[in-house]
């Protein structure tokens, strides 16, 4: 009877931890959940940008085509960036040669504003060689992006 009554009080027996040692692997993956931010300069990485900025036409004025001038990519080719000064995130890749139609530039020319034509296509479609009324962000059907300066020979 002792027995039956032993095996039956072991039965119920809980084990109580406190509370803390709970949470303790709920902290630990919170903590493992966010990265922490790049530092400054980091290295190019594919994902979300941090800044966008669409590509401008029509800032020469409306008697002028949109995008000024085409120019070709230099030998080795280039990134496109989602914004000027943005390097974190990789928008395209243009191999040398391409054709680029340069549409605006930073005030120093440390970074070009250009249009191209998606792989295959002409860069006709692209409908920059017209005038614009006003200056407006690009919008398509092209695709457009930031590129360093220095990574075009231009008028080519």
């Amino acid at each position: 009877m002792r027995a039956a009554a032993a095996a039956a009080r072991f039965g119920r027996m809980t084990v109580r931890l406190p509370l803390s040692l709970l949470a303790l692997p709920l902290f630990a993956l919170a903590a493992c959940s966010q990265p922490a931010p790049p530092p400054d300069n980091a290295p190019a990485v594919e994902g979300e940008p941090l800044a966008t900025r669409a590509v401008m036409i029509g800032t020469e004025g409306p008697s002028l085509p949109a995008c000024s001038s085409v120019s070709r990519v230099v030998d080795g080719g280039t990134d496109v960036y989602w914004a000027p000064g943005e390097t974190r995130a990789v928008k395209a890749k243009l191999a040398g040669g391409a054709r680029v139609s340069l549409c605006e530039a930073t005030d120093d020319d440390a970074w070009f504003g250009v249009v191209f034509p998606p792989p295959g296509k002409d860069d006709t479609m692209c409908g920059i060689g017209k005038t614009v009324r006003s200056a407006r962000e690009y919008q398509g059907p092209c695709n457009w992006g930031w590129i360093k300066g220095g990574t075009v020979r231009l008028g080519s």
